[in-house]
C-alpha cells in the first residue's frame, strides 16, 4: 500500500536575517520527513538538530513502522545530551515530522512532535495545525490564562518546555490517513513565528507546486523580518491515498499510542531523555 503512494516533495531551510549561522536541519527522505530546529548556539544547537536528523537516517527508503520512529527518537535524546553535556549553555533541539506507514491495510501519516516546530495540514482551502506546540505560551492558553490571539506578542513565546536533550524529550503523535490532493507542511517556528495561519494557508492555496510555495513561504518569512532560521517542508499527496478525508471530530487523527501495549499515554510517544 506505501509505495502506491505518489508524493511530489520540496525543502528548503535558510538562515534568516538576523543570525550568522543555522541551527536548523532538514531530512527529506521517503519515508520519513522531519524538521529540528537546535538550541544552544553556534555549533552546540547546529550539532544537536544535525544529530535529531542523523538519528533518523538509517529509515530513509525502507518500510516504517511507529517502534522505528520512538527508536530513532531515543537515539537522538541520548546523542544530544552527550552534546549538552559538552557546552556551558547545554544543547537542544525540536523536532517535528511524519512517517508514511500502513495502518490497518491502508497508507497513514504517523504525525509527532517535541518542541514548538510545527506540522500543519492543508486540504482545499483549509489549513489545521495537527501538532500542538511543547510551550510555555500555549501552557498559559491552555490553562485560561492567555488568548490565543495574544500569542504572537507574548514576550516568552519562544519558551519551550519540551526539547530533544531535555529533561523532558516525550513526542506526542497522531496517525492520519493519507488523502489525495492534501498538503502537509513541516516548518521550524522561523516562519510560525513571523507569519500567520492566515498567510501560511494563503501561501500554500495560492502556490501549485511544492517548490514555488516553498519558496514562497520562506520569502514571506524574511520580509517579516526574517530574525530566526526558517525552515520548510512542502509535501503533495498526487494519488494512492484516500479520495477522502474521513469526516469526524479529530479530522481522521487516532491517538498513535492506541496502537501498541508499551505506550502509555493518550497521544504520545513515550521517549525521554537518559
Amino acid at each position: 500500500m506505501i509505495s502506491s503512494v505518489v508524493l511530489n516533495v520540496a525543502s528548503l531551510t535558510d538562515t534568516g536575517l538576523k543570525r550568522t549561522a543555522n541551527e536548523d536541519s532538514v531530512l527529506d527522505a521517503s519515508p520519513v520527513f522531519l524538521v529540528a530546529d537546535g538550541m544552544g548556539g553556534h555549533e552546540a544547537g547546529d550539532r544537536a538538530s544535525a544529530a535529531v536528523v542523523a538519528a533518523f537516517e538509517p529509515l530513509r527508503g525502507r518500510a516504517v513502522e511507529i517502534d522505528d520512529v520512538r527508536d530513532a527518537l531515543s537515539r537522538a535524546a541520548a546523542v544530544v545530551e552527550d552534546i549538552a553535556a559538552e557546552h556551558k549553555r547545554g544543547a537542544g533541539s525540536t523536532v517535528t515530522g511524519v512517517a508514511l506507514l500502513e495502518h490497518e491495510g491502508t497508507p497513514h501519516w504517523l504525525v509527532f512532535n517535541v518542541g514548538d516546530s510545527r506540522v500543519y495540514r492543508h486540504h482545499g482551502n483549509e489549513l489545521t495545525q495537527v501538532t500542538i506546540d511543547h510551550s510555555l505560551g500555549q501552557e498559559l492558553v491552555d490553562a485560561g490564562e492567555l488568548r490565543a490571539e495574544d500569542l504572537a506578542s507574548f514576550s516568552q513565546r519562544n519558551v519551550i518546555t519540551r526539547a530533544i536533550g531535555a529533561p523532558d524529550s516525550t513526542a506526542d503523535s497522531w496517525l492520519l490517513p493519507v488523502v489525495d490532493g492534501e498538503r502537509l507542511l513541516l516548518c521550524s517556528d522561523g516562519l510560525s513565528g513571523e507569519v500567520s495561519d492566515e498567510a501560511i494557508r494563503a501561501t500554500l492555496t495560492m502556490n501549485g507546486r511544492p517548490e514555488t510555495a516553498a519558496t514562497a513561504l520562506v520569502r514571506r518569512a524574511l520580509q517579516a523580518g526574517g530574525r530566526d532560521n526558517v525552515s520548510v517542508i512542502v509535501i503533495d499527496v498526487v494519488s494512492g491515498g484516500a479520495r477522502t478525508r474521513p469526516d469526524d471530530s479529530t479530522g481522521g487523527r487516532i491517538a498513535a499510542s492506541a496502537l501498541t501495549d508499551s505506550m502509555l499515554e493518550g497521544t504520545t510517544i513515550p521517549v525521554r531523555a537518559r
